[in-house]
């Protein structure tokens, strides 16, 4: 689990000095060594930037974990219900988004395997060049790429031996709101009215 979360905390600790060193305002102090100075401004809002990533990526970690990927489908399909009278795929689009949860730590776990792979050949030893780094990380991306579209493939293969169809569908078990789902959204409206805090009061 630490590999995994280690690119994600990597990620936001990127998107919050993006917004330190590059958001116009007050200065706070200018290193001499770094031209870009930092600003309160470019603080507060990398701080909420890095926080709503990290939400982000937590929840949606926790849903896969703790939802079968039919209900996921199952709930995202109803509460996009009130789009199909716009003619919108809402079955699709509650697949997709299920698949996209459900494979997420998969292509972290990809990743991380894939770097592994490189330090057992010498790879990312200290005091590598730039330009190697970046050819590096050039192919680790096309080889991730092209584990994804390998397991696409194959889920597909999977979803079409199964008898998957686009057009209506009826659910073995019907889903019903109960008390961990109301205590669920009590704790996901207090995160967003905390994010909305940090974002608007001064």
């Amino acid at each position: 689990m630490a590999g995994i979360l280690k690119p994600v905390a990597a990620f936001a600790v990127l998107l919050f000095l993006l917004h330190l060193f590059f958001t116009p305002g007050r200065q706070i102090v200018s290193l001499p060594l770094l031209p870009l100075p930092m600003t309160y401004e470019g603080l507060g809002r990398g701080g909420v930037v890095a926080w709503q990533f990290l939400a982000l990526v937590i929840a949606g970690g926790l849903l896969s974990l703790t939802t079968p990927p039919s209900e996921l489908v199952a709930g995202l399909e109803k509460l996009l219900r009130p789009l199909k009278i716009l003619r919108v795929p809402t079955q699709d689009l509650a697949v997709m988004v299920a698949m996209a949860l459900r494979f997420a730590p998969t292509f972290l776990e990809e990743y991380q395997r894939m770097k592994t792979a490189r330090a057992a050949r010498g790879g990312g030893l200290p005091g590598e060049k730039l330009s190697r780094k970046l050819k590096t990380g050039g192919r680790l991306t096309i080889s991730l790429l092209l584990s994804a579209f390998r397991r696409a493939e194959e889920l597909a293969a999977a979803m079409e031996a199964r008898g998957y169809a686009r057009g209506p569908r009826t659910s073995l078990r019907e889903l019903r709101l109960r008390r961990s789902d109301y205590a669920a959204a009590a704790i996901l409206a207090s995160f967003t009215g905390l994010d909305l805090a940090l974002k608007y009061l001064p």
